[in-house]
């Protein structure tokens, strides 16, 4: 099972990019997880939306061949980040690649709510018409005090939030064979 991932942030220690990370390490045995190279994205523009920078169209049929989407949102303002926003933007045009896709939504920050505000936005977004993504009903992951849940490699090493990922992660993989 193949599984495209969506990383909301660029910064180079992003706590979500090493969520990501662990994730693609951790469940090798039932999905392969490919991080996506968002950051070469350019900025949305209608005016090159029939006619996209290479780019966009390799990132969408790497979103069109998968069997789900992992979207790893930070918080920024309480909200989504413009460069998230972004990359939905363009993969909810013209060839609209996120309709009908599963997709799985988790979050890290170093506060106490994880990143709840963000991923409220986000399925209020993922339900939109041009995206009309299925997010995993039931299995919110908001990882609050991430910096104090992983060591100084970037590995996420707080047992009951692993034991919790496993859980959802079962979830997804069972929900995508269920809704393909």
């Amino acid at each position: 099972m193949k599984v495209v991932a969506i990383v909301g942030s660029t910064r180079k220690e992003s706590y979500n990019k090493k969520i990501t990370a662990f994730m693609q390490k951790r469940y090798t045995d039932k999905v392969e997880i490919e991080i996506l190279p968002l950051e070469n994205l350019p900025m949305y523009n209608e005016d090159e939306e029939l006619n996209p920078p290479a780019v966009v169209t390799d990132i969408k049929k790497k979103i069109t061949d998968s069997d789900g989407i992992l979207i790893a949102t930070p918080e920024y303002n309480h909200s989504i980040s413009g460069f998230l926003k972004n990359a939905i933007d363009w993969f909810s045009r013209v060839d609209k690649v996120m309709v009908n896709k599963p997709v799985m939504i988790v979050g890290c920050s170093p506060g106490a709510l994880g990143t709840v505000r963000a991923q409220m936005q986000l399925r209020q977004i993922l339900n939109s018409p041009g995206v009309s993504a299925f997010t995993l009903p039931g299995n919110e992951v908001f990882i609050g005090a991430v910096h104090e849940k992983i060591n100084e490699s970037g590995n996420l090493v707080h047992e009951p939030t692993i034991q919790f990922l496993d859980t959802v992660m079962n979830n997804f993989v069972d929900w995508i064979q269920k809704v393909k």
